[in-house]
């Protein structure tokens, strides 16, 4: 089993998201995908067939890379200075370039799903059997992707993988090893929308499954 080395250090669980109550400066968000009706309180708009699978831990979301996605009226992150964005998955092969969450402001109500130019999101790469992390965030004045092709994950595994942002650094990594750091002058984003097993305009399909989301607007990683 994979393990992440922060929730051990911790005293989490194996591969277990950020433990509540380790660190007390705001409170996180839970989004847990084991139904396709409301998820972290929010109502859904599926596209295409996702459905239940199991994972170590309970019930989770898979799609299939092809058609599956979920339309999600909030923007989990929206104010937040500081923030950690964590996730659970499984990445199962399929296209090489594939955007499995995707988080924007709406900064024109007008404008379309996905042609917003402030946003956060995970992709993944898949190349020979194995994928890699693409973590990105960019908004007024910032712009900025973490990825590191060399660092390739075995396909068909659980992870847990997080991006960060501490006031100064931006960071990316998989199962608690960091994966990237830069600094970025980064801003608050705004109220939105999101998308996950595809973009917001529908391409860039996911094929895997999704547990779990947590959102917290301070650096736990």
């Amino acid at each position: 089993m994979l393990v992440n080395r922060r929730a051990v250090m911790l005293g989490g669980a194996a591969l277990g998201l950020m433990p509540k109550g380790v660190l007390a400066a705001g409170a996180p968000s839970e989004w847990h995908f084991d139904n396709l009706e409301r998820i972290g309180g929010h109502a859904v708009k599926v596209m295409g067939q996702p459905g239940l699978t199991t994972s170590p831990w309970g019930p989770a979301l898979a799609f299939d890379g092809a058609h599956d996605a979920l339309m999600i009226d909030n923007h989990p992150l929206a104010g937040a200075k500081t923030f950690t964005f964590e996730a659970q998955f499984r990445p199962d092969g399929g296209a090489f370039a594939q955007r499995w969450f995707h988080l924007e402001s709406i900064l024109d109500p007008a404008a379309a799903p996905g042609a917003s130019t402030t946003r956060m999101l995970f992709e993944l790469r898949v190349a020979d059997g194995q994928w890699y992390l693409d973590a990105f965030a960019t908004g007024p004045g910032y712009k900025q992707t973490l990825i590191v092709p060399s660092r390739r994950y075995p396909l068909g595994q659980w992870y847990h993988v997080a991006q960060s942002f501490d006031g100064q650094h931006y960071r990316s990594f998989v199962n608690g090893e960091l994966q990237m750091e830069t600094p970025l002058p980064f801003a608050p984003q705004g109220p939105g929308r999101c998308s996950v097993g595809a973009r917001l305009n529908g391409v860039d399909h996911f094929h895997g499954a999704i547990r779990m989301a947590r959102f917290s607007p301070y650096a736990a990683m």
